[in-house]
């Protein structure tokens, strides 16, 4: 039988924290090299005040073309851009003052030159397609399908004042949900 004094009592259990010590090193070292991070790519784009502008954007052409799709004449067009802009008021007030208390502020124009410019680009057209005129009005793109109007598109320009700058951007939301272009 083996008698243990307090004092070797003492070595042992200050000689098993040492170990213990050294086991966990190599387990802190490999935390610090490869621990985890936030999602960066996530992280910038929620922070990017011109993408908030353009989803927020995209939501509402979309709902406020999905309310006008199928309900107007080609000869009633020019209620349509009125119907689509009346819907899009909302959305445009919610991003005018979306984070203003954070030192963000948003301008919001319709860009009818833009506009314009992209219908003649972009409309479908040409012999193997069925559409027909295709026309800009106030910054919303329309075009005749079946003596039906069909929004293609909005345009708008939106300036990001923040506390580091500003920013400027003429961006086209087609009424599908998506932003055709930016620049």
């Amino acid at each position: 039988m083996v008698r243990v004094t307090r004092e070797d009592r003492g070595q042992l259990v200050l000689v098993a924290a040492a170990v213990l010590a050294l086991a966990l090193v190599p387990i802190a070292f490999a935390y610090l090299q490869l621990g985890y991070h936030a999602d960066v790519r996530a992280s910038v784009e929620y922070d990017d005040p011109q993408r908030n502008a353009e989803r927020l954007l995209e939501r509402s052409v979309y709902e406020a073309s999905a309310d006008v799709q199928g309900e107007y004449d080609w000869w009633q067009r020019e209620n349509v851009v009125r119907d689509v802009r009346d819907g899009l008021q909302p959305g445009l007030e919610t991003l005018r003052s979306a984070r203003v208390e954070s030192g963000t502020a948003y301008e919001v124009s319709y860009n009818r030159t833009a506009a314009e410019r992209w219908a003649g680009d972009n409309c479908p057209s040409g012999p193997s397609r069925e559409f027909g005129p295709c026309e800009a009005i106030d910054g919303v793109v329309v075009q005749e399908r079946a003596d039906e109007t069909d929004v293609l598109a909005v345009v708008v320009d939106v300036r990001v004042t923040t506390e580091r700058g500003w920013s400027q951007s003429t961006v086209v939301v087609r009424s599908v949900g998506e932003t055709a272009d930016s620049s």
